[in-house]
C-alpha cells in the first residue's frame, strides 16, 4: 500500500538496492546498535529522552560514547514522550525519545497520541524483542506498531540491521515534512545486536508521500476575492501557522486586510495578543468578541486550523452567515468537519505568502474591503466583554492574580508550558503571547501530566529561556517524578502548582451541571461529606515532595506575598523550582459554552448572558 500524508500501517523494510546515497560516502562496519546512534547523530537529533530496558539495551552502550547526542534518563516513559514534545514544540525540530519493549512501549502510548493529536514531529524509537520471538507472546512482548498504528503517521518494525540506518533517515523526513506528527519506529533486538554496514546519507524509498506544499494558484485567488468582497470577515488562525514558521507572514497579511485575527488555543503566539486586530482566542473558553465573530462572521478564512468541536460548538450552529475559506496541508481536514466553499491545499507559510500577493493584487484594482461597521461591532463587544476576573472576598488566593502576575514578572521570551483544565484556560487568556512557541500545551488530547515534562523538554532544547509550568495539583501529581530528572540534569524549570485541592474544571461542571455533587474531585484527604476539602490537610505536601526531588520550593498562600515570591523564583537557576499556590477553590473559568450547546449561549460569567442586540444578524 503506498503511504499516503494520514497514518498509515507497520512499514516493514523490504531488501532493495541501496543505490541513492552519497557516491562519496565511507562504508563503515558496525552493529546495528551502533547504526541507530550513528544516524540520530547524522540526522541531527542533539537530545534523546529515554529510559533502557532489556529490548533497546543494545542501543545504549554505543550512546554511552557518542559526543553529539545528549541521553536524558527519565524517570517514567510518559514523561520521556511528552518532552520530546515539549522539546519539538519549543525548538521546532523533531523530538526524540527511545524505550524498551512491551510496558516501555506502552507507556509512551499517550504522548504519542498527544503529538498526533497536536501535529508534532516527534521520533520514538522503542526496542522489541527478538525478530524469532515476535508474535510467541515473548517477555515484554508488546505489538506496538499494531497498538499505535492509529495514533501515528507512519509505524516501522525494524528487523534487519542493515535498515536501521535508512528507517531513522525516513522516520524523521516523515515526521518533519507536510503535516509534522509522530513516527514510531520499532527495533528487533537482534536487528540491534547484528553486524552491518554504515554510509550516509543513505537511500530513501517513500512511495506515494508527496506532501503539497504549493497551493493552487486558482483557488488563492477566490480566497483573496471573497477577502475583499466580505463584509464581516475573520482570520481563524490554528496551530498549523505556527508548525509552517508563517508568523510573519500572517502579520503581514493581517495588516493588509485589516481583518480581525482570532487564535486558538494551539496558535497562541502566533499572532501578537497585543495588536490592536486580535479579537483573542475562540472555543468553549474562548473571549466573547472571538466567539461572536466567528457566529456573526460572513467569511472566515481559517489557516491551518481544523474547526474542532471545542471551537465549534454544536457544530451545524456554527457560524451560520459565513463562506469558508480553508487552508489545510492536510487534505483529510479540509471539509471533515465544515464544508469549505475555497479549499486550499498547502503550506501555511506559501498559503499565506500567495494570499498576500493575491490581495494586493485585488486592491491595486481597486478592490478593498470595508469593515468599519464590522469593527465597530468588534470594539463595542471587546470593551463591553472583556476576559476578567473578581478576586475572593475572602482574601485569598485568586488563581487568575497569580497566573496573570507570573506572566507580568517572567523575564521577556519566556516559555510557558501548561497542564490541562482550569489552569491551562487561566494560562491562555492572563498571560500575554507576543512571540511565537512561547505557550505550549496539549491542545487536542488535553493530557493531564503534559506539564512538568513538557517544560523539561523545552528547557532542555532553550537552555537560556526562562521556562514555566503552569500546572495543577490534579496534574502535578500524574508526572512530578520529572523534577528529579530535572535536578539530576541541569535543567532548571519552574514550576507554579495552582493548588485549590480538587480536580478544577471537573469540579467546575459538577457545580455548574450535577447540583454541586462532587463526586470523587476533592484530591487532598479529610474531605468532609459535601466533598469540600478540609483546611489544613495537604497529602501531599508539594513543598516536602519538590524538596525530596533536590528542589527548591516555596508555598504562598498570602495575595501580599505574590509578587515576592515569584520574584525569588525568577532569580534562582541552578536547580528546579516549585510554588505551591495556595488558591480559592472556586474559582471558574469564564467565559464558557457548555459542552454540546451553541456558540450563540457563550457566558460571559455565571449567570451573564451577553446581549449583542438585534442589529448583528442582518
Amino acid at each position: 500500500m503506498p503511504m499516503t500524508e494520514q497514518a498509515t500501517g507497520a512499514h516493514h523494510p523490504q531488501p532493495r538496492a541501496r543505490n541513492g546515497g552519497s557516491s562519496s560516502a565511507t562504508v563503515e562496519h558496525l552493529t546495528g546498535a551502533q547504526s541507530l546512534i550513528r544516524s540520530l547523530e547524522e540526522v541531527g537529533a542533539d537530545t534523546v529522552f529515554g529510559l533502557p530496558g532489556g529490548c533497546i539495551l543494545p542501543a545504549y552502550d554505543p550512546l554511552m560514547d557518542s559526543t553529539r547526542v545528549r541521553h536524558i534518563l527519565v524517570r517514567h516513559e510518559q514523561g520521556a514522550g511528552h518532552a520530546a514534545t515539549g522539546y519539538a514544540q519549543a525548538t521546532g525540530k523533531v523530538g526524540v525519545c527511545m524505550v524498551t519493549s512491551g510496558p516501555g512501549a506502552t507507556n509512551l502510548v499517550t504522548p504519542i497520541a498527544d503529538a498526533a493529536m497536536d501535529s508534532v514531529p516527534m521520533v520514538a524509537i522503542t526496542g522489541q524483542v527478538a525478530s524469532a520471538a515476535i508474535g510467541t507472546d515473548a517477555f515484554q512482548e508488546a505489538d506496538i506498531c499494531g497498538i499505535t498504528m492509529p495514533i501515528t503517521k507512519h509505524n516501522f518494525l525494524v528487523t534487519r540491521a542493515e535498515d536501521i540506518a535508512h528507517t531513522i533517515a525516513e522516520a524523521f523526513h516523515i515526521a518533519s515534512t507536510g503535516r509534522p506528527g509522530p513516527v514510531l519506529v520499532d527495533i528487533a533486538k537482534d536487528a540491534l545486536q547484528s553486524k552491518t554496514t554504515f554510509s550516509w546519507p543513505p537511500a530513501m524509498d517513500l512511495p506515494g508521500y508527496r506532501p503539497v506544499t504549493k497551493p493552487h494558484a486558482k483557488q488563492i485567488r477566490e480566497a483573496a476575492k471573497l477577502i475583499t468582497q466580505a463584509k464581516r470577515p475573520v482570520l481563524y488562525v490554528g496551530g498549523g501557522v505556527m508548525k509552517a514558521g508563517a508568523t510573519a507572514e500572517l502579520k503581514v497579511l493581517a495588516e493588509l486586510t485589516g481583518a480581525p485575527v482570532t487564535t486558538t488555543l494551539m496558535a497562541l503566539g502566533s499572532f501578537p495578543d497585543s495588536h490592536p486586530l486580535h479579537v483573542g482566542m475562540p472555543g468553549m473558553h474562548g473571549s466573547v468578541t472571538a466567539v461572536t465573530a466567528l457566529q456573526k462572521a460572513d467569511l472566515i478564512v481559517a489557516l491551518g486550523a481544523r474547526f474542532d468541536d471545542r471551537v465549534t460548538g454544536k457544530l451545524d450552529s456554527f457560524a451560520p452567515y459565513a463562506k469558508i475559506v480553508h487552508a489545510d496541508i492536510d487534505p483529510a481536514e479540509i471539509g471533515k468537519n465544515r464544508a469549505a466553499d475555497v479549499p486550499i491545499v498547502g503550506d501555511a507559510r506559501e498559503v499565506i505568502a500567495d494570499l498576500v500577493q493575491a490581495v494586493q493584487a485585488e486592491h491595486t484594482e481597486g478592490h478593498t474591503g470595508d469593515y468599519s461597521a464590522w469593527w465597530k461591532d468588534l470594539n463595542r463587544w471587546r470593551e463591553t466583554y472583556p476576559v476578567g476576573y473578581d478576586l475572593p472576598e475572602d482574601g485569598s488566593l485568586s488563581p487568575q492574580q497569580v497566573i496573570q502576575r507570573i506572566g507580568e514578572l517572567a523575564p521577556e521570551g519566556t516559555i510557558f508550558a501548561a497542564g490541562v483544565g482550569q489552569h491551562q484556560m487561566w494560562a491562555s487568556h492572563f498571560i500575554n503571547y507576543e512571540q511565537p512557541s512561547t505557550w505550549l500545551n496539549s491542545g487536542g488530547a488535553g493530557t493531564m501530566g503534559y506539564a512538568v515534562p513538557a517544560a523539561m523538554g523545552a528547557k532542555s532544547g532553550m537552555p537560556d529561556r526562562t521556562v514555566w509550568a503552569i500546572d495543577g495539583d490534579g496534574c502535578f501529581q500524574m508526572t512530578n517524578q520529572e523534577l528529579t530528572t530535572c535536578a539530576l540534569n541541569n535543567i532548571p524549570i519552574k514550576v507554579a502548582i495552582i493548588n485549590n485541592g480538587a480536580l478544577g474544571m471537573v469540579r467546575q461542571w459538577q457545580t455548574l451541571f450535577y447540583n454541586q455533587r462532587y463526586s470523587n474531585t476533592v484530591l487532598h484527604t479529610g474531605a468532609d461529606t459535601d466533598g469540600n476539602a478540609a483546611k489544613g490537610t495537604r497529602v501531599p505536601d508539594f513543598v516536602k515532595l519538590s524538596e525530596a526531588m533536590g528542589c527548591y520550593a516555596i508555598r504562598c498562600e498570602d495575595p501580599a506575598d505574590l509578587d515576592k515570591v515569584i520574584a525569588e523564583a525568577n532569580s534562582i537557576n541552578d536547580r528546579p523550582v516549585v510554588i505551591d499556590f495556595i488558591v480559592h477553590e472556586d474559582a471558574m473559568v469564564w467565559p464558557m459554552v457548555a459542552a454540546g450547546t451553541s456558540n450563540d449561549e457563550v457566558m460571559a460569567a455565571r449567570g451573564v448572558r451577553p446581549d449583542f442586540g438585534d442589529n448583528e444578524d442582518d
